[in-house]
């Protein structure tokens, strides 16, 4: 079959080093074929079982997830365990669970104190990301297109590797595999690995079985956290972009539904500065259209018609945006393209969650007009999905998820009747054990992909898993948000500069010379926080213990008090200066 991968099963593949080399086999069964990596001079070559060495150290691994240069040279990060997520179309698909990184160097002696610092936050950095829950691979079936993509494929296109063929879009370890894809004779051992969110559940309605599936795609495009990564970049390409897909099989048939997310496509940020929710500021230097253009020419060309659904709020801080957006849909006149503003916030407030009803309802024309995907038992094409829902809220979770579910669930009602699962006349909403299904399921996709771009769970998922906002649910999103503040303000620099070095946006120089890690913190950054800390104690202190009369209390209280008031007010001041933000990345590609 060419050079087509047809890594079988539930196979583990086998890694052998020798002080020399690594020796990888090939998971396809029966097969020869050896990778041979060089630890010295970093050559990747083809052999044999013949060629590993009796005295080699030989483990199971699960697959390569691909090389990259460090301060102390090249490292080989491989999959070590995984788990078996279901089968789709007979293709067995693996969550990724474990990872091990490994110098191609025996020992970090050559390194100066200062790069072996460095070299730790580097591998600290690797493993934030393969942390990072959320990556899936397949050996031998394409997890990185629409079963429409992949239907309408050409045959030169089914002998590819599965690393030619990918979307690249969204194959995390693109960056990982460079060294592989560069020698066609070693791709078999590359393993494309998205990331994102999938569900498989065999379901039964009407005591009809059938197997449901929810992939979200992320793309590694602009990818990063939260307010580091906002808009789109010069090639149009959004944050937190990520693709989603409803699979249906039933008997033979096969139907899916694609939505779209991502970021409101023009040039706006939305540092962190120690503010519960910084102002967004809309770029005035930069000329939108092209990049607004570019965005949109390629998400026609890939998914058709477009609906885009903004459902940031029309009032306050996010009310430039709404209006930005609207004025360049109607700038770009195109008749692809169809904008509906929905004040989710507004519609939805004193939890009137039925309200989400109005927007599900102004679109079911749309949504009749885009259908779906589906081929019947005969394999023949019934049905094309001709456009597509890109939704966004201001980060493209919480809200974006609980109407993309709605969506979803519209779509599913009528491919289900169409298979027979249904019945005429019965509704989704009615079967208990298929809803409580599918709702736990979008709240996992949810609650996945809010961690990967903001570092907590989702908010609103109550909704979701159940279908009425609960005050549980208000005090969970109470909690996340809590912790979403910290870790945007004080963690989220070192998780983009993570998510940067793994996509290869940075890379580490061969040379000698200082990484941007070497950076020094401002004196204010040390000094400030310990005053307001300091006078903040002796103000509690006064009070605890009180001068001998009331006047003399109130006089110390007010002096520390004051300091300490004045001391915070030039720290929010200076927010950007006391948060976590990246090192790695040139100033030019964050804005």
């Amino acid at each position: 079959r060419g050079n087509k991968v047809v890594f079988r099963t539930n196979e583990t593949c086998g890694q052998h080093t020798t002080p020399e080399k690594f020796f990888i086999e090939a998971c396809d069964e029966g097969a020869d074929a050896v990778l041979a990596i060089d630890r010295v001079s970093n050559e990747m070559t083809l052999t044999g079982k013949k060629d590993v060495p009796p005295s080699a150290v030989t483990r199971p691994i699960c697959g390569i997830m691909g090389t990259i240069r460090l301060v102390a040279g090249m490292y080989l990060i491989v999959i070590t365990r995984k788990r078996n997520v279901g089968s789709l179309l007979g293709h067995a698909v693996w969550k990724a669970v474990d990872f091990d990184v490994i110098s191609y160097k025996k020992t970090v002696l050559h390194l100066s104190e200062i790069q072996s610092q460095e070299n730790k936050t580097f591998l600290a950095m690797i493993n934030n990301v393969l942390t990072t829950d959320g990556f899936y691979f397949c050996t031998d079936y394409d997890l990185t297109h629409t079963l429409q993509r992949l239907a309408n494929t050409s045959p030169d296109f089914q002998e590819m590797s599965l690393l030619e063929r990918a979307d690249q879009r969204f194959v995390w370890n693109g960056n990982l595999l460079r060294e592989l894809a560069a020698q066609p004779e070693l791709q078999k051992f590359a393993l494309p690995v998205i990331h994102g969110f999938i569900a498989m559940k065999p379901c039964r309605i009407n005591g009809k079985i059938f197997e449901w599936i929810l992939i979200s795609r992320r793309s590694c495009f602009r990818a990063g956290v939260r307010y580091y990564v906002r808009g789109i970049d010069s090639e149009g390409h959004a944050a937190n972009f990520v693709e989603t897909e409803q699979i249906v099989l039933y008997e033979g048939t096969k139907a899916s539904f694609v939505q779209t997310r991502g970021s409101m496509p023009f040039y706006w940020s939305q540092r962190p500065n120690l503010k519960y929710k910084p102002k967004p500021i809309i770029s005035k230097t930069t000329n939108h259209m092209d990049g607004f253009q570019r965005h949109f020419d390629s998400q026609l060309l890939i998914y058709g018609k477009q609906t885009i659904l903004n459902l940031v709020n029309q009032k306050g801080s996010e009310k430039p945006l709404e209006q930005a957006f609207a004025k360049m849909v109607t700038g770009m006149n195109n008749g692809m393209l169809n904008y509906i503003a929905f004040d989710f916030h507004k519609e939805c407030s004193h939890m009137r969650w039925d309200r989400l009803q109005v927007l599900v309802d102004a679109v079911a024309e749309t949504q009749d007009e885009y259908v779906y995907f589906m081929v019947n038992s005969e394999g023949k094409t019934v049905a094309q999905q001709k456009g597509v829902f890109r939704s966004n809220c201001m980060d493209c979770l919480d809200r974006t998820n609980v109407i993309q579910s709605l969506l979803a669930r519209r779509s599913l009602q009528t491919q289900l009747q169409r298979m027979g699962v249904l019945n005429v006349g019965q509704r989704i909403e009615e079967q208990a054990e298929f809803e409580k299904i599918y709702k736990n399921a979008w709240a996992d996709n949810a609650n996945a992909c809010a961690v990967q771009y903001a570092g907590t769970g989702a908010l609103k998922t109550d909704f979701t898993r159940t279908g009425k906002r609960t005050r549980w649910g208000l005090m969970m999103d109470g909690w996340n948000s809590m912790i979403r503040y910290y870790k945007n303000n004080f963690s989220d620099g070192f998780r983009q500069d993570s998510i940067d070095l793994f996509l290869g946006n940075f890379a580490v120089d061969e040379s000698d010379g200082p990484t941007p890690l070497r950076v020094q913190k401002d004196w204010k950054f040390l000094t400030l926080p310990i005053i307001m800390l300091v006078a903040f104690s002796m103000c509690i202190v006064c009070l605890l213990m009180a001068g001998d009369t009331w006047t003399e209390t109130l006089a110390y209280v007010m002096f520390w008090g004051a300091a300490s008031a004045i001391t915070a007010t030039i720290i929010l001041f200076n927010g950007q200066d006391f948060v976590d933000a990246p090192k790695l990345v040139h100033k030019e590609k964050m804005d």
